[in-house]
């Protein structure tokens, strides 16, 4: 997100849908800022997809930023109408990051599972433009950055390599509680190997999400 926004031709937006996963769901006690997000965005859903996916932007590209948990009782038939990118990530860091906000997060949390459910819908549609993966973006942004825009059909701008730390305009009403990583970053840092430990019942999550993770990262952008 903080990368696209560095462009002079494009409008971001952050999570649009989040209001509406947390109104649809028993998930809001674990979600911090859960009431200020209600009260930040629209509720419905397809009124979303209405006035800001298909809404008026002054730029001719706009990102949406969205988490594919999110996407629950919608329409998906609207993702037939945009150009659709997933960006994926190996689980156990999602699990390790996601653990630090919410004490035991589940497969619904991680999105995992949802992504594999939604490849599968828009590779049955033909309508997947690209999967970028955490990984091998870190280790090539450039060249992956390159390759996504290509298959976006826009240039690729170096300005999409770096950006001033600290808070955006673009962020959501929860970046306090989740952007504080990326608050301090400038740009995208060099790929480093982690060595993770989980407790037992997330290292259980971590191995039934890795089939899952192990064939979208099949079709991902390689650096």
């Amino acid at each position: 997100m903080y990368s696209f926004a560095q462009r002079s031709d494009t409008t971001v937006v952050d999570e649009p849908l989040y209001a509406h996963y947390l109104s649809k769901t028993d998930s809001e006690a674990g979600h911090p800022g859960t009431d200020e997000v209600l009260v930040a965005q629209q509720n419905d859903g397809g009124t979303v997809v209405r006035d800001v996916i298909f809404g008026e932007y002054p730029t001719p590209v706009v990102l949406f930023k969205q988490m594919t948990h999110h996407l629950i009782h919608l329409d998906w038939s609207f993702m037939l109408r945009t150009e659709n990118v997933m960006l994926i990530r190996n689980p156990r860091e999602i699990i390790a990051s996601y653990a630090k906000v919410i004490a035991n997060p589940e497969m619904h949390d991680i999105g995992i599972e949802k992504q594999h459910e939604v490849f599968d819908f828009l590779t049955k549609n033909r309508c997947l433009t690209a999967v970028v993966d955490a990984r091998e973006l870190l280790l090539n942004p450039t060249g992956v950055l390159a390759q996504l825009c290509e298959r976006l059909g826009l240039d690729f701008d170096e300005k999409m390599l770096a950006w001033q730390p600290g808070a955006r305009p673009e962020d959501g009403v929860w970046a306090k509680y989740w952007y504080g990583n990326v608050h301090r970053s400038c740009g995208f840092e060099p790929f480093v190997e982690k060595k993770l430990t989980l407790p037992p019942q997330l290292e259980s999550l971590a191995e039934r999400c890795q089939p899952f993770y192990e064939k979208l990262y099949q079709a991902a952008l390689k650096s």
